[in-house]
């Protein structure tokens, strides 16, 4: 069964792209290669398109911003009794900690996207980030079990 006048192979192969007779596609110089592995080094996309730009301060900036945001989910995950006293039954306590939950969700996708750069560097500021915010909450938790006397060792055993 021919298929011919169909409109079949009229349209170019690579769109937004070029192709020469030796099959090789043509990029633009901004154009970058998205890194399937980890790797080291400076040259990384981050969270938006030009940054951190190819410069070590802006990656320095990148990594700092990368442990707080992950710093502040572990932060944000504590008991929302906590951070609102008394106010957890009123509709302004659950609003306030619907929001909450929202930012810490959002801090979440960003560190997510982050880490999908397979950067290293990235990756180990977001695993230290989480590890001294779980450890900032752990030691709050540990300074009021002590002050009111509810816990023999301090810890709290929810983890």
């Amino acid at each position: 069964m021919s298929h011919s006048g169909h409109g079949e192979g009229d349209m170019p192969m690579t769109p937004g792209g070029s192709m020469d007779g030796n099959m090789n596609m043509s990029m633009s110089p901004s154009d970058m290669m998205m890194h399937m592995s980890f790797y080291w080094g400076k040259d990384a996309i981050i969270l938006f398109s030009g940054w951190p730009n190819d410069s070590l301060g802006m990656y320095i900036l990148a990594i700092f911003t990368v442990l707080l945001l992950a710093a502040a989910i572990e932060v944000f995950s504590a008991s929302p009794g906590a951070v609102l006293g008394n106010n957890t039954n009123s509709l302004v306590g659950v609003f306030i900690q619907a929001c909450i939950y929202a930012v810490r969700m959002a801090f979440a996708y960003l560190v997510m996207l982050s880490v999908m750069s397979y950067n290293l560097g990235i990756f180990i500021a977001a695993v230290a980030g989480h590890t001294i915010g779980f450890f900032l909450v752990k030691v709050r938790a540990f300074a009021a079990t002590t002050a009111h006397g509810t816990a023999q060792n301090g810890v709290d055993p929810k983890v």
